[in-house]
């Protein structure tokens, strides 16, 4: 009988030829479909090719699952699979001791443990055996024995070793391959050989681990109790793409995507162009400038104008999301953030890009900026977004991250029943007593204006980048109408109506708060469990809507009596909220590409708590 285990992490890591992301990413998808809940963490090379067998190559994708909520894609592994001795150079610190860890034994060639900068092997290291459960194969040959029937050379084999692995650590953890194997017979249908090559392989490796008897234990995780509906493994690039198409049918408006190419973005131009069906748009456009010009006119035409991103296409399109700020029309912005600045490291992940977000264009141009925490939650943050955007008359950036974009999680699926209804409130007849349209007249609550489509007869009204005498609209250099404008403009973004903040506190005299925005929800909610878990009380705060703020934050922070703020940056949000509440707001920060790591916070936490205590 398997041995019954809460939780497991598993990595596989090789070559970027090695199809390490689709190996992880269908363990992932089997142990969603089992009823775990994951959190998934793939991490790969800028380069399309990167040199084979160098330490800069190394793919990897990492797998957590588990009988119970996890919100972190874990840190300690259970299993490492080494494809080749990079593979191993790089990652076999993560895994704990008495891990198990699995190489393929036939690439610790000489030219491969040099390109790794190994002087000897390390597979003949006596050290290696005591200090984890090594299997060492040679996943070639007995990969080759799987396929034998096919007549593959070395090189086509080769590239079946991943479903060889794949099978291999599916047994290990009692894994259901069905969905592997109908994933596999539905994406090489046209290939029977290649079909039938990778099946052969996903049953060799099931075999070995089911007859060899090279594994002492096997392992099986229970599925976690969920409220009960319908689930889907879903990344946050798909979420968010779900979530546009969402408000599109919920405000009966076309959906239109201007995009350009750029990681890790392209996925939302990929996942909206399946969409034809619902009426959508994609362009691909030659420049950032020409794709939110395109969503902007698309906006101005009565469509749900979006444009996606990442850090360096942001600062391009700042002229014309200011544009969008001064004619008070709707637009969607989707800043997928990575490790800046410049080109810097385009597949990491980062959450540089707050104060450009706030801040990044000329003049006095406020707007809406909201930033989800999760992979699913960027359903919901593409939907409010969407909504702000339509019923406010204003452009909105979404910040998501790399992580969040590209990492995986169950998502309760919505009833599309129960979405509310988005009403754009198009004006369709003149708003004076004389019988003319003031496209700048607003509602005396809210001070939206009103959103009038091009062709209305007796709406024409003039529009652009010059700014607007109050009410009419048409051009203005008056310095005292200018003033009011801006005020206006800036009154308008803060009247929006955003959720309070909560401070989640169980014990009730927590003296320090924990604050994040964002990615880092995941691993600053792990770092306090852990230190509620020792009896130490503690609070967190997370903020999703970065402005409007909400308006009771800065009543919440200053009943800390210390307050902290993790980020991946160099203090951005901490900053914001020092100048704005004037509170002693404590930064601390990491920027190595990857989420926070939870052991060092917990650590941070614990000496901070037990600082404060004594003050």
């Amino acid at each position: 009988m398997p041995e019954q285990v809460s939780r497991v992490v598993v990595r596989f890591a090789g070559d970027s030829g090695d199809g390490m992301q689709l190996t992880g990413g269908r363990f992932g998808a089997e142990s969603a479909r089992q009823g775990n809940d994951i959190v998934t963490l793939p991490d790969f090379p800028a380069e399309i090719r990167a040199p084979q067998g160098s330490i800069g190559g190394v793919s990897s994708f990492q797998v957590h699952f588990a009988d119970r909520d996890i919100v972190t894609p874990g840190e300690d592994l259970d299993v490492l699979v080494a494809m080749n001795p990079a593979a191993l150079k790089v990652h076999l610190s993560s895994l704990r001791r008495g891990g198990v860890l699995i190489t393929d034994s036939s690439e610790f060639t000489k030219r491969n443990l040099n390109h790794a900068g190994y002087t000897a092997d390390p597979l003949a290291d006596p050290s290696l055996e005591t200090s984890y459960q090594l299997v060492s194969l040679d996943l070639t040959a007995v990969t080759a024995d799987a396929v034998a029937p096919f007549g593959l050379g070395r090189k086509a084999v080769s590239r079946t070793r991943n479903m060889f692995a794949l099978g291999l650590v599916s047994w290990l953890y009692s894994r259901d391959m069905e969905p592997t194997r109908e994933w596999l017979q539905n994406k090489f249908a046209a290939k029977p050989e290649v079909r039938d090559a990778n099946l052969a392989a996903l049953e060799g490796g099931w075999n070995f681990g089911e007859n060899t008897e090279t594994f002492a234990v096997r392992y099986e995780v229970a599925p976690i109790v969920q409220t009960p509906g319908q689930y889907r493994q879903i990344s946050g690039n798909q979420a968010t793409a779900l979530g546009l198409l969402a408000a599109s049918v919920a405000s009966g408006l076309p959906l239109f995507l201007g995009a350009y190419p750029i990681t890790p973005a392209s996925d939302l131009l990929h996942e909206l162009s399946k969409r034809k069906a619902f009426g959508v748009q994609t362009f691909q456009a030659e420049d950032e400038i020409a794709a939110v010009g395109a969503a902007l006119g698309a906006s101005f035409g009565g469509a749900l104008g979006v444009t996606t991103t990442s850090g360096p296409g942001l600062a391009l399109k700042q002229e014309m999301i200011n544009l969008a700020v001064m004619t008070e029309l709707p637009l969607v912005v989707i800043d997928v953030q990575r490790a800046g600045p410049s080109t810097g490291m385009p597949t990491k992940n980062e959450q540089s890009d707050l104060l450009q977000a706030l801040w990044g264009r000329n003049g006095e141009s406020p707007l809406p900026v909201i930033a989800p925490s999760s992979p699913s939650e960027c359903f919901n943050a593409a939907f409010e977004a969407c909504r702000i955007a339509l019923t406010h008359r204003t452009p909105v950036i979404i910040l998501s991250d790399a992580y969040l974009a590209n990492g995986s999680e169950p998502w309760l699926v919505p009833d599309s029943s129960t979405l509310p209804a988005i009403d754009p409130g198009i004006a369709t007849e003149p708003n004076t007593e004389q019988g003319a349209f003031a496209p700048y007249q607003r509602d005396p609550l809210t001070l939206d204006r009103p959103w009038a489509l091009p062709g209305t007869a007796g709406l024409e009204h003039r529009i652009g980048g010059l700014e607007k005498s109050n009410g009419m609209g048409t051009v203005s250099y008056d310095g005292e109408n200018h003033e009011t404008m801006v005020k206006l403009r800036a009154e308008h973004i803060a009247r929006i109506r955003v959720p309070d903040a909560v401070w989640d506190d169980p014990s009730g005299i927590a003296r320090l708060a924990v604050v994040g925005w964002g990615s880092t929800w995941g691993s600053i909610t792990a770092a306090v469990r852990r230190v509620r878990e020792l009896g130490v009380p503690i609070a967190q705060i997370h903020v999703g809507n970065l402005n409007p703020l909400p308006a009771n934050l800065g009543a919440l922070l200053h009943r800390a009596g210390r307050v902290i703020v993790p980020e991946i940056n160099l203090g951005q949000f901490a900053m914001v909220l020092r100048a704005k509440y004037l509170v002693d707001a404590k930064s601390w920060s990491r920027m190595r590409g990857l989420p926070l790591g939870v052991s060092e916070l917990t650590e941070y936490l614990l000496s901070e708590v037990a600082e404060v205590q004594h003050v």
